[in-house]
């Protein structure tokens, strides 16, 4: 009787630690929206493979969206009660989901942001909520074409100590047009985030410091106007940009611009379809003081996700320091963690230390605009419409940063 009793224990023993363990490694699958700027969907496989070693009972279910309809899909998910367990968000979907996102902080703890840049907190943050983590980041900056300065006799910056002032670089792209075979000295992206870099530059701002009312209407935002509006009256710019629609790095390829001002996304493009001139990347021009203007890309969860406790911990996992250097490093992008300013890059080492560089040395607006993500996406239109204005001749910059500020004031009330 005794030994039947004992048989009878172990069983049901061996049966509960049979139990037990189904349990813990129950299948949990991950929905996991993602966009892709280049090969960074196959880098994140590689570090999905690695995940699952250690925890071979999540799998992942990758679903990838055109970055142009994030928003408006995660809107969706999210009002149907269904939003996924994780979501790559680029800096300007974060505000219009934000919301609904979920607080890693009990997760990753208090201080886990400060390991990465600060311009990244305010998209990161909503108030002491962590609820995305920074994956990668980009910079505004200028490639320049290596034959055309060289024809021309003209040498770009040596170092950050050593920069143009706005003048002193419009002279020089002046002078090598004159002296090499570039019909042009500059492509200029036709967009705001790319414009407001100079904006920065001249020590402006779109709004003041905590967001309640706009900031442009000042001398900074005046003297930009100015500016951009002088480069396209002596041709530096081809007024076939922002006047028609032109694509510029179609004229940087073609070697008809000397420069292209734009980020450090177009460097794998360059590296790849570039073949007739060597090019390279060199340090922005200031007014006032340097800037670049961040971007980035951040990772997050939702409060009505199934899955919210392992998508941190995946969240946490490729946000280590091994694995953020490997991501970024492969990809061939900016790495947003402190311990992760340089990486060991296949190529092109030497121009994301100078897009980093740029990026240290851009003021906090450069960042706190740009995290109002409600207000830039209404009067993202106002701006450029204005900015094309004035280079038409049909507003002054004084008339164009006025009524910017109008409606800016208006969209914010």
């Amino acid at each position: 009787m005794r030994k039947s009793l004992v048989i009878t224990i172990t069983v049901l023993f061996l049966l509960s630690v049979m139990s037990i363990s189904a349990f813990a490694q129950e299948t949990v699958e991950l929905d996991f929206v993602w966009f892709t700027d280049g090969n960074e969907d196959e880098v994140l496989k590689d570090i999905i493979d690695d995940y699952q070693e250690q925890n071979p009972n999540v799998e992942f279910n990758i679903i990838e969206i055109p970055f142009n309809d994030l928003t408006t899909r995660l809107r969706t998910m999210i009002g149907g009660g269904n939003p996924p367990d994780l979501a790559r968000l680029g800096n300007a979907n974060i505000g219009h989901v934000e919301a609904a996102m979920y607080d890693l902080t009990p997760h990753l703890g208090e201080d886990y942001i400060d390991q990465f840049m600060e311009a990244t907190h305010p998209y990161a943050t909503d108030g002491d909520k962590l609820i995305a983590v920074p994956q990668d980041v980009t910079a505004n900056g200028v490639f320049y074409n290596k034959d055309h300065f060289e024809q021309a006799g003209v040498e770009v910056p040596s170092g950050p100590d050593d920069v143009w002032t706005w003048d002193e670089w419009a002279d020089a792209l002046e002078e090598v047009v004159a002296n090499s075979d570039a019909r042009y000295g500059l492509a200029y992206d036709f967009t705001v985030h790319r414009w407001s870099t100079l904006l920065y530059q001249a020590g402006g701002r779109f709004f003041n410091k905590d967001w309640s009312e706009m900031a442009i209407n000042s001398p900074g935002g005046i003297r930009t106007l100015e500016f951009f509006k002088e480069l396209h009256e002596r041709e530096i710019i081809p007024r076939s940009i922002w006047l028609g629609g032109e694509n510029p790095n179609t004229l940087f390829r073609s070697g008809q611009t000397a420069m292209h001002w734009s980020g450090n996304w177009m460097l794998t493009n360059y590296r790849d379809t570039i073949e007739n001139f060597d090019w390279g990347v060199t340090y922005m021009p200031k007014e006032e003081t340097r800037s670049s203007v961040l971007g980035g890309k951040f990772l997050g969860t939702f409060k009505k996700a199934d899955h919210k406790e392992e998508a941190a911990d995946f969240i946490e996992f490729i946000s280590s320091q091994e694995q953020n250097a490997r991501f970024n490093r492969e990809s061939l992008f900016l790495s947003p963690r402190l311990d992760n300013s340089e990486l060991d890059y296949e190529f092109g080492a030497e121009y994301f230390k100078i897009f980093s560089n740029e990026l240290a040395n851009s003021p906090t607006a450069a960042s706190y605009d740009w995290a109002n993500t409600d207000v830039m996406g209404q009067i993202q239109n106002d701006i450029k419409d204005n900015i094309v204005y004035v280079i038409q001749g049909n507003k002054t910059p004084e008339e164009a940063v006025e009524t910017i500020e109008e409606l800016g004031n208006q969209y914010m009330d």
